[in-house]
């Protein structure tokens, strides 16, 4: 349904924290969704509650009822609200759901708010660049053409650069931008995108980011499936489900066939060799399994990465702001210098 691509996490993060509020009141579920949809801002996520709504009040359990949004409402918030409707505890399972969706959107803005300096300053170098070598280079190019003296390198190669981008620059910039809309398109591709997310977490600093934020996500949704009293095996399976990096999705699913076999999580882990995982990560979970308190262990890792990715947002500027002064640095005084030492040779000959 196309009308579900505009519901944003943030609907059903207000939507999930109002209704705990409500139903903690002692106000009936059908009471709660009502009140929900007359204040819904969202025409489409209005809809959606409109439907729960519905098929609640012809005699359908709540999670049946959400289950019929998969676009919306995915496995692991499915689970818990079944969960919580089985044993009575809908209530403390909603607030759980609150408080890991707002955790999970703190997470998304820290990751991207860390992502968005860097990203900023090389677009900004991008464009001006292209700027300059399409309107600048060139006068410069037809001002060093009148020049009767010898040339350095430095000047040399930036002619032949302004010369290219002169004659071709208009092609050029449209040939990188449609370069980009392809490689943009392909890496959503089936096929590529798998080997898309594998080369995302290799990537230095930021790939380590990417990793944490997984590990927080793995860590917290499997220790609250298997909290609320979910087996392994399928809390395994759906916190899958949950993962937004294919690599680690594939992961999960190879260490369910391990489950399956017989085999606990921390000696799956550690024979298989999953790089993705640190081994700290391991040996908690060995700790967890042999103590009885895996649920526990993992909502420690979650809470323990999810303060390193704190960390890391806070220093990842001020790491990688170093870099780019560098390399922009570089650009700008090569081109300052092939300006430069012409003229300066030039106003040198004609002193002699």
């Amino acid at each position: 349904m196309k009308i579900l691509s505009s519901i944003k996490f943030v609907d059903k993060l207000l939507f999930t924290k109002h209704l705990s509020t409500m139903i903690k009141a002692g106000i009936p579920i059908t009471e709660g969704l009502t009140s929900l949809v007359d204040n819904s801002r969202s025409a489409a996520f209005k809809k959606v509650i409109s439907n729960v709504l519905s098929s609640v009040e012809t005699g359908h359990s709540f999670a049946k009822s959400l289950a019929k949004h998969p676009s919306v409402f995915d496995d692991f918030y499915i689970s818990l609200i079944r969960v919580g409707e089985e044993t009575g505890n809908l209530e403390e399972n909603l607030k759980y759901l609150s408080s890991q969706l707002s955790k999970d959107y703190s997470l998304r803005k820290k990751v991207r708010g860390a992502l968005v300096y860097p990203a900023l300053i090389l677009s900004l170098t991008a464009i001006l660049g292209g700027g300059i070598s399409i309107f600048v280079l060139p006068k410069l190019l037809e001002f060093f053409e009148v020049l009767e003296v010898e040339l350095p390198l430095t000047t040399r190669i930036l002619i032949l650069f302004a010369t290219v981008m002169k004659d071709h620059g208009i092609f050029i910039m449209a040939a990188v931008i449609s370069l980009s809309t392809i490689f943009v398109l392909a890496i959503r591709l089936p096929m590529i995108k798998p080997i898309w997310h594998k080369f995302l977490i290799k990537i230095p600093i930021i790939g380590k980011f990417l990793i944490y934020g997984q590990l927080v996500r793995f860590s917290r949704n499997f220790g609250m499936l298997l909290k609320s009293g979910i087996p392994v095996t399928k809390s395994m399976d759906i916190t899958a489900d949950t993962l937004s990096n294919i690599k680690f999705k594939e992961d999960l699913r190879e260490l369910v066939k391990h489950l399956e076999k017989g085999k606990n999580i921390s000696k799956a882990l550690s024979q298989a060799k999953y790089n993705e995982f640190p081994p700290i990560v391991v040996k908690m979970i060995a700790v967890g399994e042999k103590t009885g308190k895996l649920d526990e262990t993992l909502i420690y890792l979650a809470n323990f990465y999810e303060d390193e990715i704190d960390d890391m947002s806070k220093t990842l500027p001020t790491t990688i702001e170093p870099i780019l002064l560098i390399s922009i640095g570089i650009v700008v005084g090569f081109v300052a210098l092939s300006i430069i030492t012409p003229i300066y040779e030039l106003t040198g000959a004609i002193g002699r």
